[in-house]
């Protein structure tokens, strides 16, 4: 599947591209869609996404847990800024090349600093990861 035929589809899909023109344009697109009030985060993995053993790297998808936490977290408080304290994430499973990473992400908690995040991170609805987030806000000074 080429990128093109990837984008059609994904727009058929009722897929939209979020532009970000840092880090995650190198590893994405990344995409969103909100799906009966949900919102859904995904990539669609190709070759550069590959590791030594032929699945997809771990990191990628530790990208796409902490940015989408991160939007899930920006949106519910509103604060323009945020900075990722700590992200603990554990892969469940594997996924492979050609596998679309679905996020889903949700604000646990928020407090008058930090907003405390769930995220999974599924194929297929096959949990792939769960990763849990805190966000400090960032107050300009």
């Amino acid at each position: 599947m080429t990128e093109t035929t990837t984008a059609r589809s994904m727009k058929a899909d009722g897929w939209s591209v979020i532009h970000d023109d840092g880090f995650i344009d190198l590893v994405g697109p990344l995409w969103h869609r909100c799906v009966d009030g949900t919102n859904e985060y995904a990539i669609a993995t190709a070759a550069k996404h590959r590791n030594k053993r032929g699945l997809v790297q771990g990191g990628l998808m530790m990208t796409l847990a902490d940015r989408t936490s991160g939007i899930a977290a920006r949106d519910q408080s509103g604060a323009p800024h945020l900075a990722t304290v700590q992200m603990d994430t554990h892969f469940v499973d594997a996924a492979e090349i050609g596998d679309l990473l679905i996020s889903r992400p949700r604000v646990v908690r928020t407090t008058r600093s930090l907003i405390f995040t769930s995220t999974e991170v599924s194929v297929d609805r096959r949990c792939i990861i769960l990763a849990h987030g805190v966000f400090k806000i960032v107050r300009p000074r």
